[in-house]
């Protein structure tokens, strides 16, 4: 029996965080095995609870919480990892990614790991329309990571605009792709 592939699913600080929820039954649906890490901001949005419901599996958050197997998090994460999807990636993932900012277990579990990356930025338009913000992202796809681009619709500000989240679908066809 093949073993089931496994999607590390990073959520970070946007009001898009309650895709990830759509995000995490779709995947399941599709066959995949998913870990959700949080960071801290996105337990604004999101609660560790929903996410395990939804997943079947233990949300992680704390880089510093002892393990159970006493392998540290992060690295274990990042061994296990067939795709490594962030959704959504804010602003500030993108920058600490680009800048090779490793402070917190999902930064740390993406440069830990072998495994492909797929960001699906989700802000405000004009921070990501923003030219640091777009640099970033050049900075990420020049060394290999992957991009669902955000479209235009309705944002958390109340004006149309690029920036709203991929759709699901696009997001979980990228996530076919890549998962090794």
């Amino acid at each position: 029996m093949e073993k089931k592939k496994n999607i590390i699913l990073g959520i970070t600080g946007s009001i898009a965080a309650y895709k990830a929820c759509d995000l995490i039954g779709a995947l399941r649906k599709s066959g995949y095995d998913v870990t959700c890490v949080l960071t801290k901001e996105a337990g604004y949005f999101v609660t560790p609870l929903t996410l395990e419901t939804l997943s079947g599996n233990k949300v992680l958050s704390d880089m510093f919480e002892l393990p159970e197997n006493r392998i540290p998090s992060h690295t274990s994460l990042a061994d296990r990892a067939s795709l490594i999807a962030v959704c959504p990636a804010s602003a500030n993932v993108i920058g600490k990614l680009a800048s090779g900012i490793c402070d917190d277990l999902l930064t740390c579990a993406i440069f830990a790991s072998k495994a492909p990356v797929l960001l699906a930025p989700a802000m405000n338009d004009n921070m990501y329309n923003h030219p640091i913000v777009q640099s970033n992202i050049e900075i990420l796809k020049k060394n290999g990571m992957k991009f669902v681009s955000p479209v235009k619709g309705r944002l958390a500000c109340g004006r149309e605009g690029v920036g709203h989240i991929a759709d699901i679908k696009d997001i979980v066809d990228e996530c076919k792709k890549l998962a090794k």
